[in-house]
């Protein structure tokens, strides 16, 4: 290709792992195999009074986004009235808080609620003066059954023990890149001046409208892939669980790296070195950020599951559980001891 990216198709899409993977086993055979339950401070987020109802519900097979437009429409309110913290996967079990904004409606809450409930259980309900926001719970309890292991238990006992003291990879998931890097071949296509634009000033179909929505999805996926690189670098070098020269902020927290932005990296020295190096190779993606507003951000590169704890239930079945804080995933964490065969894949929900 002319901008010096690869071709469609092409995109790396399997990172490494940190000391190689021992075993595969299958994921999501059912969707009570994957269970994730919202940990938020609930008191301090959901005092008792205010203009939005919240509402934990545990549903099964519903993703985030489906509840929610489903919420807005028993509600009477617009999709933006609806707030969550988190989006959750569908093909599984899963518990989260929603708010609904409902100014003046405290009366009728409780007949709501009964009609809530006739499509998900709800567990707890509260008021709040403001919607919940993307970010605004604290981490994620994972419950996780792997089934048909192929392995030997006592190397994948092993890699669980250095797992829980050392962490794995924090890379994006494949899927934030659509199919065979699809957001990524979209990516290379963006006006980066139109990503400067808000939505909501141009008629649909304009590149400020439904487009500008899609542009925006296919530069968060360009920043998430040049992430993953970088880490990729790192963990073939064996330098992700440490801070080089010219860490950003407080090297105390551990090495991060760069989710770019104009300008580029706030790395310096060798660690600034290392990252404009890896993220040249694909000069077509970096040209996205260099006329775009966008500040530079830092990620971890370790995502460390607290809580670690694991049980076989017969020779090749193996339930994990663990807590991770928002934005690492567990499907990343335990990729890097398995090789996954997602068996929810072709099944749909809606």
């Amino acid at each position: 290709m002319s901008n010096g990216d690869t071709a469609r198709g092409q995109w790396r899409l399997d990172w490494p792992a940190s000391h190689g993977r021992v075993a595969r086993a299958q994921l999501k055979s059912v969707p009570e195999d994957f269970r994730v339950e919202e940990v938020l401070a609930v008191s301090d987020l959901i005092p008792g009074e205010g203009e939005h109802l919240c509402l934990l519900l545990k549903k099964t097979g519903d993703n985030t986004e489906f509840v929610a437009r489903q919420l807005a429409r028993m509600a009477g309110c617009r999709g933006f009235d609806v707030g969550f913290c988190g989006l959750k996967d569908r093909h599984a079990v899963t518990t989260q808080w929603f708010s609904l904004y409902r100014p003046g409606m405290e009366a009728s809450d409780d007949d709501f609620i009964r009609d809530v409930a006739m499509h998900w259980r709800v567990l707890a309900s509260g008021r709040a003066p403001r919607k919940l926001r993307r970010g605004e719970h604290s981490a994620n309890r994972f419950t996780i059954v792997l089934r048909n292991i192929k392995g030997q238990k006592a190397e994948i006992d092993e890699a669980l023990n250095r797992l829980g003291e050392q962490g794995a990879p924090n890379y994006f998931g494949p899927q934030r890149f659509g199919r065979d890097g699809g957001n990524l071949d979209r990516a290379l296509k963006i006006d980066p001046s139109q990503l400067n634009r808000r939505a909501g000033r141009s008629k649909r179909g304009s590149r400020g409208g439904r487009d500008g929505s899609k542009n925006v999805l296919y530069f968060s996926a360009a920043r998430s892939w040049l992430f993953n690189e970088v880490l990729a670098a790192r963990v073939s070098n064996g330098s992700w669980t440490t801070c080089l020269t010219g860490e950003p902020g407080d090297s105390a927290s551990g090495p991060t790296g760069p989710m770019w932005g104009d300008g580029g990296t706030t790395a310096t020295n060798d660690q600034e070195t290392l990252e404009r190096e890896v993220v040249g190779q694909r000069p077509g993606l970096e040209r996205l950020f260099a006329a775009t507003r966008m500040q530079p951000e830092r990620r971890p590169l370790v995502a460390q599951p607290q809580e670690l704890d694991w049980q076989w239930q017969g020779e090749n079945t193996l339930e994990i559980r663990f807590v991770l804080p928002p934005g690492q995933y567990a499907t990343t964490v335990l990729g890097d001891i398995f090789e996954l065969d997602d068996m929810s894949l072709g099944r749909h929900n809606e």
